[in-house]
Formats: C-alpha cells, structure tokens, sequence
C-alpha cells in the first residue's frame, strides 16, 4: 500500500487541500451556507447533500485522492478489527445511514450509525438543535428520530460490504414513541434490533443512555442493566458489542455499571454521550436537550482514565466528546481510548476536519517515539 505520507507530492497536495477547505469552511461556507439557516435546516441540508454527492463517482474519487490523509503510524487493531486510523463518526448525526459513501471516501476509519430503533420512530418535537459557539457545543434533543432498524441495517449492511476501508458500527437504542412500556418491553426491543442486526456491521453499539427519550435512562440502574445483557447475551452474533455510556455519574454508580457489563458479552464501552448537566454554563431554560461536544471533554476524559486504570485490557474504550484537535484526541487516546469519535466539530470546524485530525494525531505519535496507536493508548492513566 502506498501512504499519504510517505509519497512527497501526494502529502503536499493532501495537506494543500485540507488547509484550503479549513479556510473556505470558516469564511464562506459556514457564515453564508450553514449558520444562516437554523440548526434543523443545515442539518438536513446536509443530509440531503450526502444523499445526492454519494452517486457522484469521480466527486468520491476525487475527494478520496486530495482529503484522504493515510500514514502506518495510525493504523490499529481494535477488537480484532483492523483500522487504517483510529477515527469515527459518533451516533446521532447519521440516524439512517446517508453518509457513509462519503465518509469512507473523506477517509473516516469507521462510523456509527443510529442510534437505530425496533419500530421507526419520529423523536422529540422540533427545534432538534440548538447552536452553543461559545462552548463549542450543540444542544441536542432529537429523540432518536430513525427509519426503523429493519430499513436502516440493510442500508448499512449495503454500505458495509461496498466500502474501501471504512467499518461501520450499527448503535442500538430503545424505540421511543407512545408504545414504549415497561423494562420487560424494552428489553424486547433491544433484542428485536441486535436479532437483525446480527452479523451485518463491523461492531454493534448499545446505547443506553440516551438522555431525551420519554421515559428516560431506565437501563443506567445496575439490575435492569443486568436482565437486558442477559438477554442480549442469547443473541448470536459475531460482530463485537459496545455499550453506549452515561456521563453525568459520579465514578461509584459509573463502576456499578461497569461491573455488570464485566460479566456479559460486552467487549467495550463508547464514553460518553451527552452531557445533561448545564452547571456554569448560560443556556436559555427553555432550550431542551443535551450538550455536546465542548462541554464534554473533560468529564469523558475523566471516565475514561478511570475505566482504563480500573479495567486494562477488559474493555475496548471508544471515546466521544469534545475533540475538535489533534491534541485533543491525543489526550483521549492517552488517558484509555482505542478509538476516538467526535460529530460537533464537524459542524464548527468543517468535513475537512478528519484530515486535520489524522494528520496531527500522526505527528504526536511520531514526536513521542511511538510507531502505533495502540502504544499511546493509556499512557497517561
């Protein structure tokens, strides 16, 4: 294989590329195309924008050979799973799986998509999103708006066996609509969900944490979290399982959960997802919803340490939240994390923000004398 950076010509025009779209993206396209129109309408504009540009072959072409940045340094094994770097795509932005052709082309090492859910489900009433510069946040409450986990697998089964280098990750969340009933319902409908997604993704996220939902976080408490592993559990599939994590406990309740999931089949943990807590931060009240990335990033890295410190080798950490640097995702990495998601930066910082990230991860590893990402991993915890 023939890297980026070791081809001196390719590296120019890659880091040429990159440094022209990071400046086009702030000074034309985010003023004048995306932060002039309210966060629910750059939102689908841009899913509609994925869903057109995705059947423009030499556009993906071209996209792959200028934006796609690719060093050994960043190539890892997770999981049993090999990477060509160590960056996704968190859930939340593609709820039914439009963007993937793009990602893989950009140069994503994976995405996830969802959180899908059993029965198709509208989410949360509108405004979905608010926009928080200041803190470089979003303030979420979609409610897991999706097509239904029958309809959005095959789309990402479809994109997984197409794409080049791209894994594609499949989160699971518990349908929220006017159905959703007791513990014993919504374990049914977890397990409805992984049956079909069994064996058609790279990995299968859980999500169980997902703060805007009609009847909230009912699998964060420790025993109802042990009867849906249990019977996830009974779900044959091949796929690698990762659970979706809360961030707003203290460390004690965060480890009872940990512990559960210790005794299942459960290979790791993404930490974390949406902050509820607004302490010191000015929000206008009645803007619903979570916060993320800047807000995020010091209390996920936080858990992070501590579940590595606590669990080595036991979970596969993915880490979400706040990375909008190279050094940013450097200090996830060293704190515990295999991989690095991140979704607000791509709105604040532009699409071309996955090269930026993959080339300075690079660097960092080299500057410190390691020749992997899986070196790096938890040196500071």
């Amino acid at each position: 294989m023939t890297y980026v950076s070791e081809h001196y010509w390719h590296d120019a025009v890659n880091k040429a590329t990159t440094d022209l779209m990071t400046f086009g993206y702030k000074h034309v396209v985010k003023p004048n195309f995306v932060f002039n129109h309210r966060p629910d309408e750059a939102h689908d504009q841009m899913i509609e924008f994925c869903r057109t540009t995705r059947h423009m072959t030499p556009l993906m072409w071209l996209l792959r050979q200028t934006l796609d940045y690719t060093d050994p340094v960043l190539e890892t094994e997770v999981m049993g799973l090999g990477f060509a770097n160590p960056f996704g795509l968190s859930a939340g932005l593609d709820k039914n799986c439009d963007m993937p052709v793009l990602l893989d082309n950009a140069g994503f090492g994976f995405e996830t998509i969802g959180s899908i859910t059993s029965r198709p489900c509208k989410g949360n009433p509108k405004p979905w999103f608010h926009r928080l510069p200041e803190y470089d946040s979003m303030l979420v409450h979609v409610g897991l708006a999706n097509d239904g986990s029958e309809r959005v697998i095959d789309r990402a089964e479809k994109a997984w066996t197409q794409a080049k280098t791209m894994h594609m990750s499949i989160s699971i969340a518990r349908t929220n609509d006017d159905h959703t009933g007791s513990i014993d319902e919504g374990i049914e409908d977890y397990r409805s969900s992984l049956e079909v997604a069994a064996g058609r993704s790279s990995m299968v996220e859980i999500n169980i944490s997902c703060p805007n939902t009609k009847v909230g976080e009912p699998f964060i408490e420790p025993d109802n979290l042990d009867r849906l592993f249990t019977a996830l559990d009974l779900v044959d599939r091949p796929q690698p399982t990762l659970v979706k994590m809360p961030l707003d406990l203290p460390w004690p309740q965060f480890k009872e959960l940990l512990d559960v999931l210790s005794s299942h089949q459960v290979d790791g943990v993404t930490i974390a997802n949406l902050r509820k807590d607004r302490t010191g931060l000015d929000i206008p009240r009645d803007w619903e919803g979570g916060l993320s990335g800047g807000p995020t990033y010091a209390p996920g890295n936080q858990l992070i340490a501590s579940t590595y410190r606590e669990y080595g080798d036991r979970f596969t950490i993915a880490g979400v939240g706040g990375v909008f640097t190279p050094d940013q995702a450097y200090a996830k990495i060293r704190s515990g994390s295999s991989l690095v998601m991140f979704i607000s930066s791509l709105m604040y910082r532009g699409p071309q923000q996955i090269s930026v990230l993959k080339r300075g991860l690079a660097e960092l590893l080299k500057r410190d004398g390691f020749s992997s990402v899986s070196q790096a991993v938890g040196v500071d915890a």
